[in-house]
């Protein structure tokens, strides 16, 4: 592996032993090399449900979230984004808990069972608060640092998170790469096919998008998922028991100012508005890390050259073959986990 990772093979043998009936990790090749993950894919929906979940005050909220794996393992933070949920790891958990780790599934704010403690906190979106919102819960659980994963939303936050407070993050596995960005970034008009792939931001800037959105945010929500990987098969079981997620009291407001703020048609909160000014610099992320990218991913994504310049530690580029799309740790379970013991150990 490039840039002075090691394979960790023994590491991950148990990993792997559990993984066989399922298919073979992918590896790794070269930093952007765009033929690693040649393994065959591996199954998916092997495992359907977490253990009762669990729900703690943090911040501004009463978290809901997923645990695997010993109490006293390396703890591990894994994080999801839209429009999916915490099943997204239902495949991943198993394997880490079996290596040995604690590992934490939360919904974010607006999915699931995760909600406001009051009724008058601003139902905000904005990039940074997310990220605060996950510290808390790291305070909340007496974490004091964890290697902290997540594609979408869950990859930008994990991004903010090594990037503000890179001694709460021992190692970064970031889905599509260096995802932070900034209002005035979001004003930059795009090449017409680039700005058709951001359709749905576009339609929930109207009030009409809006509207749409809450009546039909579960036929919205499959859609994108169609999109965004074209190659995944999955069934409507699978598609249901995420849906169930969006069903949050505000699981609207929260998406609808998430891509309103996005391109400053939104405002955010001022106490946030120095974190923001930071983020919109572009913070450069020194701890360990592996971005990765299914070979299929329909949504809108970054070329790997575009963001190897924001990581200056240790660092490994992945492209996962096999018709792997946006929803990687679900499509592709075993090289997700294998990309978090990897970094954990770099």
């Amino acid at each position: 592996m490039s840039d002075g990772f090691d394979q960790h093979r023994r590491e991950f043998l148990g990993v792997a032993a559990m993984a066989l009936a399922a298919g073979e990790f992918a590896i790794s090749g070269a930093a952007d090399a765009r033929s690693a993950g040649r393994a065959a894919p591996v199954k998916t929906g092997t495992h359907t449900s977490f253990a009762p979940l669990k729900q703690i005050d943090a911040g501004l909220l009463n978290i809901g979230y997923a645990e695997a794996g010993p109490a006293n393992g390396k703890p591990v933070i894994l994080l999801h984004g839209w429009p999916y949920d915490i099943y997204s790891f239902v495949d991943v958990a198993p394997l880490l808990a079996q290596a040995g780790y604690r590992v934490i599934i939360p919904y974010l704010r607006g999915y699931g069972t995760t909600k406001f403690l009051s009724a008058d906190t601003m139902r905000n979106g904005q990039q940074s608060v997310v990220a605060l919102d996950i510290i808390a819960l790291m305070d909340a659980l007496k974490i004091q640092s964890a290697v902290i994963g997540g594609f979408d939303w869950g990859a930008r936050t994990a991004d903010i998170i090594a990037a503000e407070w890179p001694q709460r993050c021992k190692g970064l596995v970031s889905v599509s790469g260096y995802l932070i960005g900034s209002q005035t970034a979001g004003k930059i008009p795009l090449p017409p096919a680039a700005e058709l792939q951001w359709w749905y931001q576009f339609y929930f800037a109207t009030d009409r998008g809006a509207a749409g959105y809450e009546k039909y945010r579960h036929d919205f929500a499959k859609l994108i998922w169609k999109l965004a990987s074209p190659k995944w098969n999955f069934d409507d079981a699978t598609f249901e028991r995420t849906a169930a997620s969006f069903d949050n009291p505000d699981h609207v407001a929260i998406v609808i100012h998430n891509y309103r703020w996005r391109q400053a048609l939104a405002q955010g909160e001022a106490k946030y508005d120095a974190l923001e000014a930071t983020l919109a610099t572009g913070p450069v992320i020194a701890v360990p890390t592996i971005t990765m990218e299914g070979d299929s991913n329909g949504a809108p994504h970054p070329p790997p050259s575009a963001y190897r310049a924001k990581f200056s530690g240790k660092y490994d580029n992945r492209i996962i073959a096999g018709g792997v799309g946006h929803n990687l740790p679900q499509e592709a379970p075993a090289a997700f986990a294998k990309a978090i013991i990897d970094v954990d150990h770099a």
